[in-house]
């Protein structure tokens, strides 16, 4: 799944963007950014309502380069120059986590689990 395709999906709104076509396989969501560092795969797409600096530097460390922030978190001007600076995507959504989620599942995208 592509970007748009992952907007489009939840009814998001991108607010950096990489640069670069990717796209996604997995999913995975959590606001435990420790259970995030433990993900070894590629191609994930971190779900999250904790938007906060430490959110960019784990999703950089733990190689995700897409995250969702859910619950209608707004991203701040230094999370979205960290994100653009570490080649990270990153959707604003207002959904929840279960229904954000859930949507992208019935998509067709996989769970990390």
């Amino acid at each position: 799944m592509n970007l748009n395709q992952l907007v489009n999906t939840i009814d998001g709104k991108i607010v950096a963007q990489n640069g670069k076509v990717n796209n996604y396989d997995m999913a995975f969501a959590s606001d435990l950014m420790s259970d995030v560092l433990t993900l070894v795969n590629d191609n994930i797409v971190l779900i999250t309502g904790l938007a906060n600096l430490q959110t960019i530097r784990t999703a950089e460390m733990a190689d995700i380069n897409c995250i969702i922030f859910v619950r209608n978190k707004k991203v701040s001007k230094e999370m979205i120059q960290l994100a653009q600076e570490s080649g990270i995507d990153v959707i604003e959504c207002s959904y929840s986590m279960f229904r954000a989620s859930g949507l992208l599942y019935q998509a067709g995208m996989k769970p990390v689990y």
